[in-house]
């Protein structure tokens, strides 16, 4: 027996597994995975325990990268709206928006003409409403050419998840329009970024699906801990029996009360795996 068995890892990929905040910045290709994290992620599931990524991106912009993390464990995807095994390359669970999203986000779009939108439908097609700056960082980070559409109504349904995106003021007025309108309670708001502002349907986050993956695999919550660095991973962090987080993550995330590890750049994971070790001996 591995001194991990029963242990699940779950580690958000932007800016915590991998650093991609330069590349974002830049323009630059994004960073290959640390040998040292890497290394550090093959002693633990060569030990027995069970790794997956916990990741807001949707499928089709995080199948380019996936590839480069190891991994034994289905991954939480599209910001807990889904889980997909890539051993099997299908999807396990979805829970998606429903049309009352995609009529209340044209909306939004017609309220604040400067943000963009993207709609991630589940077939792995990222769909684009007024695509702007952000929109193009985000094209290049994931490597994914978004289907420009005129409209949201016009988006072909079933949605993951909606992604605004805006200078934080804006994204602050669009989430103080939905409160407004009585419709903040229906949905997962929560920021994964300045510019970048998430919409999943209630109860679709990376908490909910990594209890979710914990149940499918028969391990207790008392053997769950995740890393992350920003406002969407708080649900996990907080789930976990110990959250962490690296230390480039936002004052949100510290107040949490996640344990604060290495700078993403500085092989996160790798001092993740580590303070595991000393917990199992």
């Amino acid at each position: 027996m591995g001194r991990f068995d029963g242990c699940l890892l779950a580690s958000d990929f932007d800016n915590t597994l991998i650093y991609t905040e330069g590349a974002l910045r830049t323009g630059q290709p994004v960073p290959p995975l640390s040998a040292r994290n890497r290394e550090a992620l093959e002693y633990f599931m060569a030990e027995g325990g069970r790794f997956a990524v916990a990741t807001g991106r949707a499928l089709a912009a995080f199948l380019h990268y996936a590839e480069m993390v190891p991994k034994n464990a289905p991954c939480v995807v599209c910001n807990g709206a889904a889980l997909y095994d890539f051993s099997t390359n299908e999807y396990l669970e979805t829970t998606t928006l429903d049309d009352d999203a995609r009529r209340r986000g044209q909306l939004i779009l017609e309220q604040f003409p400067a943000v963009a939108v993207e709609a991630y439908h589940i077939d792995n097609v990222i769909h684009a409403v007024h695509p702007n700056e952000v929109t193009r960082q985000h094209e290049h980070l994931t490597k994914v050419k978004v289907t420009e559409t005129p409209t949201l109504l016009e988006v072909p349904l079933p949605l993951g998840k909606l992604l605004f995106e805006a200078d934080h003021a804006q994204l602050e007025e669009v989430c103080a329009f939905l409160e407004r309108q009585g419709w903040s309670e229906d949905y997962e708001l929560i920021f994964s970024g300045r510019t970048l502002l998430e919409m999943t349907a209630r109860g679709a986050n990376k908490g909910g699906m990594v209890r979710r993956l914990a149940a499918r695999l028969g391990i207790s919550m008392d053997h769950v801990y995740c890393v992350g660095d920003e406002a969407n991973d708080i649900p996990m962090l907080t789930a976990a029996a110990e959250g962490f987080a690296p230390a480039n993550c936002v004052d949100a995330v510290r107040a949490c009360g996640a344990t604060v590890v290495a700078d993403a750049t500085a092989d996160a994971l790798a001092d993740v795996v580590a303070r595991l070790g000393e917990k199992y001996r």
